[in-house]
């Protein structure tokens, strides 16, 4: 299994156990736990594309087919950007959302754009070292 591979699962295992525990601080916010702004969304990401899409991200790294007897895996400098890129607009947005639901600030409101041109550029560089992997037998 390349490096990048168990970096990309091992992050998306810690990703999925803070989503589920921001899972159980919104659901205790109604019993009394103290109210975060901005976790919600914090949630949806860390979940979805922290564990869900960056679990497929390094299983598809793995797996996909061949691309060359050379390079299996077309790029390892890229499969390392997309990881880079993906974990640092998903930490970014984790700072930045709840930071921006209490203090609306100019700062905060770029921090989002930033985490999500991150994240943006992390999906794109995938596709990209990705898709000539994708071909008939």
């Amino acid at each position: 299994m390349p490096a990048v591979t168990r970096w990309f699962i091992k992050s998306s295992l810690v990703y999925l156990a803070v989503a589920l525990a921001f899972a159980l601080w919104l659901a205790g916010q109604s019993i009394g736990f103290a109210v975060v702004p901005g976790l919600s969304p914090v949630f949806f990401h860390f979940f979805l594309v922290g564990w869900v899409t960056q679990m497929i991200m390094g299983v598809g790294y793995w797996f996909f087919p061949k691309y060359s007897p050379e390079q299996p895996r077309r790029s390892e400098r890229l499969g390392w950007a997309v990881f880079g890129l993906l974990n640092a607009g998903l930490l970014l947005r984790g700072l930045a959302e709840p930071l921006f639901s209490s203090n609306a600030a100019a700062t905060w409101r770029t921090a989002l754009v930033v985490s999500a041109v991150l994240q943006w550029l992390a999906g794109l560089l995938f596709v990209v070292n990705t898709w000539e992997r994708i071909k008939e037998r």
